[in-house]
């Protein structure tokens, strides 16, 4: 077992039962979470928290999750944060995000709905 307790999660979705569904399944895993509803806030939320990992959706309204990812990686005080996109569109992103040169990929893409124990093996391969 590996020793992530404490370690905190940034989940930004606008969904509230995907955020309600992440938060419980992070915290029954011993992560402090807190979460975002859009790519801005997400951002924001990641510059002033400092959390240890981040998990993206890519598509949602006011700012999309290819906007805060390019945000994230661009400033020097997020750039470090690993981020796992958590979406409907992972394929497609991944795709597209593979031919940006401005950027280094997420850490991991997982389609939703989500398989619990890749999302949690990987969260504790980065993390642990």
């Amino acid at each position: 077992m590996t020793d992530t307790a404490g370690k905190k999660i940034l989940i930004v979705d606008d969904e509230p039962d995907v955020v309600s569904y992440l938060k419980a399944f992070f915290e029954d895993n011993g992560f402090s979470v807190t979460n975002a509803s859009n790519g801005r806030e997400g951002y924001e939320k990641a510059l002033s928290e400092k959390p240890d990992l981040i998990t993206l959706d890519i598509t949602m309204p006011e700012e999309s999750g290819v906007k805060a990812f390019k945000d994230l990686q661009g400033n020097d005080a997020t750039k470090m944060i690993p981020v796992i996109i958590i979406t409907g569109v992972a394929l497609e992103f991944k795709k597209f995000i593979s031919t940006r040169k401005s950027v280094d990929p997420p850490v991991a893409y997982f389609e939703k709905p989500i398989d619990r124990d890749e999302v949690l093996a990987k969260v504790n391969e980065i993390l642990g």
